[in-house]
């Protein structure tokens, strides 16, 4: 039913960082799963100072890419990233010695990589941290401070701030274009109270061919995924934890979860896009052949790796409106329809539908060619699943240190997601499709009721 929003590998638990400084408390050593670390075992959790300090680089010390990601992606709940990354220069700064003439250029020319390499992951992996001004005055401050050892480094800024602004040019089209689509018509459900206007078009005029519609719808859910960063899914759900004394780091105002909310949106109509077009044509055999249509569309869907698309058709099948048509599905062929609702079956915590996503994720990691690299999972079970973790585990413990365990899991979820969703779509567009998709009328439940009422008295006989 419509929804409301309530590389692994790469981002297995990390090690310990560089040594702390003295008087500083150690982090608590917790078993990691599976990590295979002996000498240097997962942190389970520490306190915000010593996380602060395993992700300063040092000349010979560099923190592990999941730690970064994970730290990263999880900080901005105890601590906004401009007040993160100031911290971060300052310890450099001190640590280094930079502010002292002349600076030691053999320490810097060791140290100098380590601190881009970190500020280029930051830029390149939550681009909308660097939308506030004092975050790109920070970036360039510690830069600065280190160019006179090198050249070089001002030239790789100056790459790494190109970079930057070309995502955030592209975030900012992403954002108008969110813009524009919730403010059309028709992407409202359109409620009938007379007689509704008679649809001119309906998919299958528009595309006849499953596998051709299942490309395009790939397009649609991939578009939507590249716009959505990695810290939406910590923003989604921030609320105040009994045992945290700080205060939120955003505000209900400030945090920004709009390009979730829009894939949301787009989940719901797609659901009464299918149900619309299954109950607007007046005999059965027709409905019976549309019905037959969106089950090929639905199995295409599976096989190319589109999860979300497919849960939704489903979902938009089994509406009341349509799940009713009781005479009109005894003329369909519904065997592969019900194959499908097997894999999608909320059984078991939707067991089946995982193992099908391990398969996929699998056949991506090993792919030869583009098409088999495709995930798209279930959006709404991966919002459910973050949920639940959120919601189960606290953010502090009771001696206040971070629970850092609980953020190495949500790290591995956001971080496999985020490894699907940077796939680009290896199908060919179809610009009439996809304006289709995007702007065909869709009615809501009443609406199907009242069409299906005002038909049924234009034909003689019950034809349903």
């Amino acid at each position: 039913m419509p929804q409301t929003l309530c590389s692994s590998s790469m981002f297995a638990p990390s090690g310990l960082g560089p040594p702390l400084a003295s008087g500083e408390e150690p982090p608590q050593e917790g078993p990691g799963p599976g990590t295979g670390f002996t000498e240097s075992p997962p942190i389970s959790s520490a306190s915000l100072d010593t996380l602060i300090q395993h992700l300063v680089p040092t000349t010979d010390y560099y923190p592990e890419k999941a730690y970064v990601f994970t730290f990263l992606l999880s900080s901005r709940l105890f601590i906004p990233p401009q007040e993160l990354l100031a911290r971060v220069c300052q310890l450099c700064i001190q640590q280094q010695q930079l502010e002292q003439t002349p600076l030691d250029a053999a320490k810097v020319k060791k140290f100098g990589p380590k601190i881009l390499q970190l500020l280029t992951e930051w830029t390149e992996t939550f681009p909308s941290d660097f939308r506030e001004e004092k975050m790109v005055a920070h970036l360039k401050d510690i830069i600065h401070r280190i160019a006179p050892c090198d050249e070089a480094y001002r030239k790789k800024l100056n790459q790494v701030l190109q970079n930057l602004n070309a995502k955030l040019a592209a975030m900012a089209q992403g954002d108008e274009t969110i813009v524009k689509v919730t403010a059309s018509v028709s992407d409202k459900l359109v409620a009938f109270k007379t007689k509704p206007a008679t649809i001119q078009k309906d998919m299958i005029s528009i595309c006849n061919d499953p596998f051709t519609l299942a490309q395009q719808l790939t397009h649609i859910e991939l578009e939507h995924l590249s716009h959505i960063g990695p810290e939406e899914f910590v923003q989604a759900f921030v609320q105040k934890d009994p045992l945290d004394t700080t205060q939120p780091c955003f505000s209900e105002q400030s945090k920004s979860t709009s390009n979730l909310e829009a894939y949301v949106r787009w989940f719901n109509r797609l659901c009464y896009l299918v149900a619309t077009e299954i109950c607007m044509p007046a005999k059965k055999k027709q409905r019976a052949l549309i019905i037959e249509f969106f089950i090929d569309v639905a199995r295409e869907c599976f096989n190319i790796g589109n999860f979300n698309s497919l849960m939704a058709i489903i979902s938009g099948m089994n509406m009341s409106p349509v799940s009713r048509l009781k005479k009109t599905w005894a003329k369909a062929k519904t065997a592969k329809f019900f194959i499908l609702e097997h894999q999608m079956d909320p059984t078991g915590n939707f067991y089946n539908y995982r193992t099908a996503l391990r398969g996929a994720a699998h056949r991506s990691q090993t792919a030869h060619s583009n098409r088999e690299k495709i995930v798209i999972p279930f959006f709404s079970l991966l919002i459910k699943d973050i949920y639940f973790l959120n919601e189960s585990c606290a953010n502090r413990l009771p001696n206040g240190h971070v629970n850092f365990e609980k953020f190495v899991e949500l790290a591995r979820q956001v971080g496999e997601f985020m490894a699907w969703k940077q796939m680009e779509c290896p199908f060919e567009e179809e610009r009439s499709i996809l304006h289709y998709l995007h702007t065909a009328p869709i009615f809501n439940e009443d609406a199907i009721y009242t069409v299906h009422s005002e038909t049924r008295q234009r034909f003689t006989g019950n034809n349903w």
